[in-house]
């Protein structure tokens, strides 16, 4: 038995006045999710352990089976090990998002969804005038990209950007932790986060002054004009899929995201990077569905991700997620379930999200996610549609944390 799991990031969501107080995925009604959760069985997952934000780094790595409390080093490293940057022991590697702040506030967590080439010219106009021995930006996707800190402290107390949208910034600078450890041969928490504060206001001065932004003030719109640096940490210590799974020989991993290529990346899986796929609603969804089938050919293990429905909800935007959620199910699902159905070997496909981003929220939200599993010949629960409250009463019930992967696994 071949195993994929599809997953749209961010997809679930709450009750939407305007939308009859229905949910996304029951006012969108997608065809092939619904045949899925009819055909299948559903359930619930908690992907989020006690005492972690509700974050796509975190969620993830709990979806694919990891022990949070065992793995766990924060946003930063996944993503330097999908860049190819490859951390020295000594390294503090943290996200450094490049927004967009206006009267005071944080406006927009993508610096008005700033693409991947302008986004490099201001990472190393940042590396002139602010690298040195200790310093240095790197740069990743879009807006998502690395600072590297040699011999900081990852304890500090950071705000993700996209979980604060309209809210002032200042008093949402880097704090240390309390009590943080001193730990030999590296900075002090408060070292660190007073260095990472002066970066800050330091990237302000610069970015105002740099061509990129005045052209967009000039035409008035969003700026790139601020760096924001959080959820960092050290080398990670994970074993592949192959170590604690025995049934998964080989994997793939599809992705537009630096995290998830990261995060596979450890795990052991194979990295596919399709052409056109842009990790916002406008991704190749084709492409990706034909990645995932060449993927199965080959792997016995596939993790598809689909960043787009999670970058509506932190805009805002109900019809874009709900577009977002259709293109999803018609353009990716579907193709993929139709080759499965012509796949002499048997293929078991699950259907879930990371973790609620709501649109009328536009952050994360830690609640479980609905899923569904699949695959042909199995005993089909009662549920007929595949939502956040009709997966209450699916056959699975409510799964925590490495449950789902370790369910998935039985299948063979």
């Amino acid at each position: 038995m071949k195993h994929i799991i599809i997953l749209g990031d961010g997809m679930a969501d709450h009750q939407v006045a305007s939308l009859g107080n229905r949910t996304l995925l029951q006012y969108a009604r997608p065809e092939y999710m619904n045949q899925l959760a009819r055909e299948g069985r559903t359930g619930r997952l908690i992907t989020v352990p006690e005492g972690f934000p509700p974050g796509s780094e975190v969620a993830n790595t709990s979806i694919l089976g990891y022990d949070l409390n065992k793995v766990y080093e924060g946003r930063g490293p996944l993503e330097a090990a999908s860049i190819g940057y490859d951390m020295a022991d000594d390294d503090m590697t943290i996200r450094c998002n490049i927004i967009t702040l206006a009267d005071g506030k944080i406006i927009t967590h993508n610096g008005g969804n700033l693409e991947t080439a302008d986004a490099d010219v201001l990472i190393q106009y940042l590396n002139q005038h602010l690298a040195n021995d200790r310093v240095k930006f790197i740069t990743g996707i879009q807006y998502r990209h690395l600072l590297v800190i040699k011999g900081g402290s990852k304890h500090i107390v950071c705000n993700p950007p996209h979980d604060h949208p309209n809210e002032e910034w200042r008093p949402l600078l880097v704090k240390a932790e309390e009590n943080a450890p001193l730990e030999d041969g590296r900075m002090t928490a408060q070292e660190t986060a007073d260095l990472i504060n002066e970066l800050i206001l330091k990237s302000q001065d610069l970015l105002a002054q740099h061509p990129y932004n005045l052209e967009k003030a000039a035409k008035g719109e969003r700026q790139a004009n601020s760096i924001w640096p959080w959820s960092g940490g050290y080398r990670p210590s994970m074993q592949t899929l192959m170590q604690q799974y025995p049934q998964i020989k080989s994997g793939a991993v599809i992705s537009a995201v630096d995290l998830i290529q990261g995060i596979g990346r450890y795990a052991g899986l194979r990295i596919i990077k399709v052409p056109g796929a842009t990790g916002l609603a406008n991704t190749n969804y084709e492409g990706k569905a034909q990645a995932g089938i060449d993927a199965l050919k080959q792997d016995d293990f596939v993790f598809v991700h689909v960043e787009a429905t999670d970058e509506a909800g932190h805009d805002g935007d109900i019809d874009l997620k709900l577009k977002a959620i259709d293109y999803l199910d018609k353009r990716l699902i579907k193709p993929i379930l139709e080759v499965i159905h012509q796949m002499d070997e048997p293929v078991c496909m699950a259907i879930l999200p990371d973790h609620p981003t709501p649109v009328e929220l536009r952050i994360h939200v830690n609640e479980p996610v609905p899923f569904i599993i699949w695959y042909r010949g199995i005993t089909p629960d009662d549920v007929q549609q595949y939502d956040e409250e009709s997966c209450v009463n699916g056959a699975y019930g409510l799964l925590r944390l490495n449950e789902f992967m370790n369910e998935l696994m039985k299948i063979e």
